[in-house]
């Protein structure tokens, strides 16, 4: 017997012991072998068909022991105990054996909308080059992993290129947009040398998309994604930016929080067709130890039960931290007590942290073998223009 039916086992023991116990101490004439029956039942809410049928079986001996020392034998008495032992211990085991069959068939599409998740929202690798990454996902849906907000990362020629989006709704509609430009952004995001020309690709992979799924869902014309795209040469020494209807990302730096707009916001994608030539790409430099956050709107829409917006610039203006690892937890946690606890969001909620780490720390990661930027730097890539 398991270490998991040990405690649920004894507990029944314990039972049949006090009720046999009772019975003795009673006159003859009091007969309490049908509580019993209240001893397999009490042992299928806390363990499996099993260790209930083995407990149903003991329980029956036990009312045959009582009553024997009732002096019921032959009676109509001890026929209505056994069987009332009986009938309720089969339903008891029958409802625990079906319990079990579905919890083993939940476990198991769990495990497999787990993995199909893990594939969508793929984790961000702790660093590359000169930056350092974190990112947090909170799913609105309780049982979910990921939602309809997506973020990912590639390296393409000597930079870094970060995506983060949003899609409009919420579901398996939502995971679906998500997932197309997710894939967009995957098979682009290496071969295509500028920022503009690769939001344009995303876009027209978006309208594809909806372009297809339009034959079955009469809404898609509402559909749409916001999207961030940014680039990180290897240097780390600034980034450049195209923001289709997305929030800006926050500037850490110099103890100070600030959000970076773009000169010329573009709309959502998949809300009409745009060209390369529709797309200006805004340029930041970034300091050494300077910090980007990246994020979602499901977290600065986030509300408190009197209807107030999370305040994530003030969140972060209050970090008593020095670690930038540590940033993400500590903003989490703010969330959650803002909303009541039990991150209880109405909409899913995505965050990125992107640190660019000084020169020296970059030397000796390189000197220790763990990241090799002759892989990474593009000299015609390095620098801001």
């Amino acid at each position: 017997m398991t270490a998991s039916r040990y405690g649920p086992f004894l507990f029944a023991i314990a039972m049949i012991a006090a009720i046999l116990g009772f019975g003795f101490m009673l006159p003859t004439s009091e007969h309490l072998g049908s509580l019993m029956a209240t001893v397999p039942a009490a042992t299928a809410a806390l363990a499996g068909a099993r260790v209930t049928a083995t407990v149903a079986g003991l329980s029956c001996a036990a009312c045959v022991v009582l009553d024997a020392h009732d002096g019921l034998f032959g009676t109509s008495t001890f026929v209505v105990h056994l069987v009332s032992i009986a009938l309720v211990s089969l339903c008891v085991i029958t409802f625990r054996a079906l319990r079990e069959r579905s919890t083993r068939e939940l476990l198991g599409v769990r495990a497999v909308a787990e993995a199909v998740q893990r594939v969508l929202i793929r984790p961000m690798p702790p660093s590359i080059g000169s930056l350092r990454i974190r990112a947090e996902y909170q799913a609105s849906h309780p049982q979910a992993r990921v939602g309809g907000d997506l973020y990912a990362v590639a390296s393409a020629d000597g930079a870094v290129r970060f995506l983060i989006g949003d899609v409009k709704g919420k579901g398996l509609a939502a995971v679906d947009d998500a997932a197309a430009l997710l894939g967009a952004f995957r098979s682009s995001s290496r071969r295509t040398p500028s920022l503009a020309e690769l939001m344009a690709l995303l876009d027209e992979a978006v309208q594809a998309h909806f372009e297809e799924v339009a034959a079955t869902d009469p809404d898609v014309a509402e559909r749409f994604i916001t999207a961030l795209l940014l680039e990180i040469p290897a240097d780390g020494s600034c980034v450049r930016m195209i923001n289709c209807g997305h929030p800006p990302p926050l500037l850490v730096e110099g103890g100070t929080v600030r959000s970076v707009p773009a000169q010329r916001p573009a709309p959502p994608l998949g809300l009409n067709s745009s060209g390369t030539q529709d797309y200006a790409t805004t340029v930041q430099p970034l300091a050494e130890e300077a910090l980007l956050l990246l994020y979602t709107d499901g977290v600065i829409e986030a509300r408190d039960p009197k209807g107030n917006f999370f305040d994530l610039e003030g969140r972060i203006a209050a970090w008593p931290g020095s670690d930038p690892d540590a940033l993400l937890p500590y903003i989490l946690d703010g969330l959650t007590a803002h909303v009541g606890g039990n991150m209880r969001l109405n909409d899913d909620a995505a965050m990125v942290t992107v640190r660019r780490l000084g020169n020296s720390i970059v030397r000796r990661q390189h000197d220790g073998g763990n990241v090799d930027l002759a892989t990474l730097v593009n000299p015609a890539r390095v620098g801001c223009r």
